[in-house]
């Protein structure tokens, strides 16, 4: 996207004078929604309304997965733009939503692409931990982790960060890994499970064959 689309984009969502000017977020997410969470960030940061616009959306983003109705409203592409526009500004003043957050709304509705939207609040989260100061982590593991691996396992990643990150370590499971782990942690990915280790035996062993 163009500096000047950029600017567009960040005056579209913003209620300060000075909108063109982009506060660039903590990490840079790519794609569409990388864009608008960076204009959302920018936009959120000039009325330092951060934390309420991501509270905002993670509760509307919540609302989504337990609303059958919003979600079919919100994913509906047989709705006009102009209606679901209007139809979320209405929402946005009934539930006293931040201007930043109920612009971003109304945006996305006017340019179709509400399909967007999770994908969007997901990449502001990124942005909004990093601005924190917090390393997202996840461990996939064959097996669940019991405490003492757990503990381990915090205290060898914490040693990626530096002096004012903290670790947000989750974890899940699942069980087609066959043993070992995957780590992903920042921009950095490791694969050091069985099953990975199997896949690649197998193609060397295809090939010598």
């Amino acid at each position: 996207m163009s500096v000047m689309k950029t600017n567009m984009l960040i005056r579209s969502l913003s209620t300060s004078s000075a909108a063109a000017q982009l506060v660039k977020p903590p990490v840079q997410v790519f794609g569409l929604e990388g864009r608008y969470a960076s204009a959302l960030y920018s936009a959120a940061s000039k009325t330092k309304s951060l934390d309420a616009v991501e509270k905002e959306l993670t509760q509307f983003q919540q609302s989504m997965k337990t609303d059958a109705n919003l979600k079919e409203f919100i994913i509906n592409p047989t709705i006009k733009r102009s209606l679901k526009a209007e139809a979320l500004k209405h929402v946005a003043t009934k539930i006293s939503l931040s201007p930043t957050t109920g612009n971003l709304l109304g945006l996305m509705a006017e340019n179709g692409r509400l399909g967007k939207l999770e994908t969007v609040i997901n990449a502001f989260k990124i942005m909004m931990a990093a601005h924190r100061g917090e390393v997202t982590c996840e461990v996939v593991t064959a097996k669940p982790l019991d405490p003492a691996q757990k503990q381990s396992l915090e205290a060898a990643l914490k040693k990626f960060l530096k002096g004012n990150e903290t670790l947000q370590l989750t974890s899940r499971v699942d069980p087609s890994l066959i043993g070992g782990m995957v780590v992903s942690i920042g921009d950095k990915y490791v694969d050091m499970s069985v099953a990975s280790k199997v896949k690649k035996y197998t193609e060397l062993i295809s090939v010598a064959v």
